[in-house]
């Protein structure tokens, strides 16, 4: 058995939730369900074959509606006729010991038009990506924004009632929950937008929603976590100085954890280059001792993930699993020198990455190291 300490802690959320240890999958999108939102089969050997050992699986994102699909093939939960195929995921996650929780999303201005009915793409305001490509979004109704925040209600009974452990609130990436905290996409002059506090409603009331939906339908402690992006490129867009208002809001909602979404755990400032300390960091230092704060990005190794856990109490693994599943087996037996380091391109078998998943990821140039074995 390994001697690392911190990593093989167990952990207790808030609500009484408890990990096995600090290591948990992130939730990355995998192209697998079926076309109509229903797990598929392949999915769930792809989780089962990287759920044993770790404390927790956040899942790839799940649309909350039907306006909110971001992806293709991806998983759904925005109708009761899906819990059979999310209590089927649940099942294979805990079969390997492991706690499930489910992202829940909206896509908002990112999701393809040909995706969502009648190609209405949807947003805070009629303010586009910058992006290639980019549909200019129309800016939701007040009935559209105040059925959304019910719909993240109703998906987190849903993952309630298929048995996972929790549901995590994706409001980082560029999506519809961080779309309405943008001041590059949120234009609005109601409720709704405006001051950075305005600009906090959205999020704040989805947050209420899925709070209530849990003291409804749950009858056993249920984790709720909220994934974030501390910057954004754009001008206008969120500065770090927005990101600690809003984490101190945050903090005070009962959540279980917050998820800080960085491509590198200790990265600095995308805004400015001459700011090198780490968001991570920052955002521990400000509300750390409140709330549980989760980290991820470029943790290849054990040590780096120890190191990270000097920082935060959680850290998520997303590419890291993907090339090696056993990443936490390896560990744990004393077999860190065999951990894979790079995607080995003759094992996708092996790996359990099935497609069209193996040909999405592999064709995003330099994501993976790449082994031609």
């Amino acid at each position: 058995m390994s001697e690392r300490t911190k990593l093989f802690t167990a952990y207790t959320f808030p609500s009484g939730v408890q990990l096995n240890n600090r290591v948990v999958m992130a939730p990355m999108t995998n192209f697998l369900s079926n076309e109509d939102g229903s797990v598929s089969d392949k999915e769930i050997a792809y989780y089962k074959r990287r759920a044993e050992g770790l404390g927790a699986v956040i899942t790839a994102c799940a649309n909350v509606n039907e306006s909110g699909k971001g992806f293709d093939y991806e998983i759904g939960a925005h109708r009761d006729d899906l819990i059979p195929g999310l209590k089927k995921l649940a099942d294979a996650i805990h079969e390997q010991g492991t706690k499930a929780i489910l992202q829940i999303f909206h896509g908002g201005r990112m999701v393809p038009a040909r995706l969502v009915p009648n190609q209405d793409v949807l947003s805070a305001s009629a303010v586009p990506a910058l992006r290639e490509g980019s549909a200019t979004p129309r800016a939701m109704t007040e009935e559209e924004i105040q059925q959304t925040i019910v719909d993240f209600g109703e998906a987190t009974r849903r993952a309630i009632e298929a048995g996972f452990d929790g549901v995590e609130i994706h409001g980082a990436n560029t999506y519809l929950v961080q779309q309405f905290f943008s001041p590059h996409s949120n234009r609005r002059d109601d409720q709704w937008g405006g001051s950075v506090e305005d600009r906090m409603n959205f999020p704040i009331a989805v947050v209420e929603s899925v709070r209530k939906a849990v003291a409804k339908h749950a009858k056993n402690p249920f984790v709720i976590g909220y994934r974030f992006s501390p910057e954004e490129k754009e001008e206008p867009g969120i500065t770090m100085d927005d990101t600690l208002q809003l984490v101190d809001v945050l903090s005070k909602q009962g959540l279980d954890y917050l998820h800080v979404s960085l491509s590198s755990f200790n990265q600095g400032s995308m805004r400015d280059e001459g700011d090198t300390k780490p968001r991570i960091t920052l955002i521990q230092e400000r509300v750390g001792d409140i709330i549980p704060v989760m980290g991820v990005g470029s943790l290849h190794t054990p040590d780096e993930v120890e190191q990270a856990l000097s920082t935060v109490p959680l850290i998520s693994l997303g590419r890291e699993l993907l090339m090696e599943p056993d990443w936490i087996q390896k560990v744990t037996e004393g077999r860190e020198e065999e951990i894979r380091v790079a995607m080995k391109m003759k094992q996708q078998e092996q790996l359990v990455i099935p497609e069209p998943m193996w040909t999405n990821i592999n064709s995003v140039p330099n994501w993976f190291p790449k082994d031609d074995e």
